[in-house]
């Protein structure tokens, strides 16, 4: 497979280079492009070295397969048809088609017959991966709408720095050093201070004051798992470096024993159970009670843990998930498609 990854100096593009090769992707050629300013990088994969080329309107795609994008909206717009000229598969990580209705958003444990469908139908040959905090809660999900139906979920996410983007972490990073040292903290990439603060505001706020980052969590759910779910979210910005949480409250069409939730959780694809409260206050070494962010970095799995029935809804049921935003949030997630197409 010749493979183009558009964003290569990102956060995302550094951690599509790195599970590529830990995957043994087949990668015959790779091409890396970004903007003015990372070109001329060079970054190593499987033992080469490449530079980062200048994304520019005389770039031709002609001979690629597949190619990754993650470099924001605006520059996948405006890419877009010219990179799919002649016949690459774009994977695009950005918000800009999502919610095109003859674009496929896919969670590979969920609906990968999507992509296939929309390639065979002859469409504009670009798949869409979901929103990071999306793809988290709608692994999970999928797990127990096998039991029964979901009606209505109510989540409050708890998203790390790197969310903003590998600039966004080392603010975070200064920041400490900053205060710790009696300094006025540098504020470029949040609308406050993030350091020893959390700040209820993720992307532009929008409809009903809700911001856009909570609306995606609304649409794209339904989109992806082809359902009637109603999510409603609150999304935090909160001062850790990597990993997503989200505290879900999930309303069902009837009551599910709580042992058959965990087992089909424990059993799903892209999750991992861990409930297990007798290990409070034990050693690390011995496991944990519950997913934390800062143990689930650098993790495929999607962490479920604390589940329990909810007390004020005898058909609900409430629990705690961590899933590894840039991972399985972005860069896993685009390659498990390639993967899936690639085996179909």
């Amino acid at each position: 497979m010749n493979i183009a990854i558009i964003g290569a100096s990102g956060a995302v593009g550094q951690e599509l280079l790195k599970i590529l090769q830990e995957r043994k992707f087949p990668c015959d050629s790779l091409r890396l492009f970004g903007s003015s300013r990372s070109a001329g990088t060079s970054y190593e994969f499987n033992g080469l070295s490449y530079k980062v080329e200048e994304l520019t309107p005389e770039v031709s795609f002609e001979g690629i397969d597949i190619a990754f994008a993650s470099a924001g909206a605006g520059t996948s717009r405006r890419f877009a048809e010219q990179i799919t000229k002649h016949g690459t598969v774009l994977i695009d990580n950005s918000s800009a088609f999502r919610m095109d209705e003859d674009v496929p958003l896919v969670v590979p444990e969920i609906n990968p017959e999507d992509a296939l469908a929309a390639l065979q139908s002859g469409s504009r040959h670009i798949i869409a991966n979901p929103n990071c905090t999306t793809i988290i809660l709608a692994v999970v999900l999928q797990a127990i709408e096998k039991l029964a139906h979901i009606r209505r979920v109510h989540v409050a996410t708890y998203q790390s720095a790197s969310g903003a983007g590998a600039q966004a972490m080392l603010e975070l990073e200064e920041q400490y050093r900053q205060l710790l040292s009696g300094e006025q903290p540098t504020i470029n990439k949040f609308a406050y201070q993030l350091a020893y603060n959390l700040i209820p505001h993720i992307d532009v706020f929008a409809d009903g004051d809700y911001t856009k980052e909570e609306l995606k969590m609304f649409n794209e759910t339904r989109k992806i798992m082809h359902s009637d779910i109603r999510v409603s979210a609150t999304c935090v910005r909160v001062p850790t470096l990597r990993a997503h949480s989200e505290a879900v409250w999930a309303e069902l069409d009837r009551p599910v024993d709580l042992n058959a939730i965990r087992h089909a959780i424990a059993h799903a694809d892209g999750c991992e159970l861990i409930d297990d409260l007798s290990l409070c206050g034990k050693p690390a070494e011995q496991g944990f009670p519950y997913p934390m962010p800062l143990f689930r970095s650098g993790l495929d799995n999607v962490a479920v843990g604390r589940i329990r029935k909810d007390l004020a809804d005898d058909n609900a049921l409430t629990f705690f998930c961590v899933g590894d935003q840039i991972r399985k949030g972005a860069a896993l997630n685009a390659i498990q498609i390639a993967e899936y197409l690639l085996s179909h």
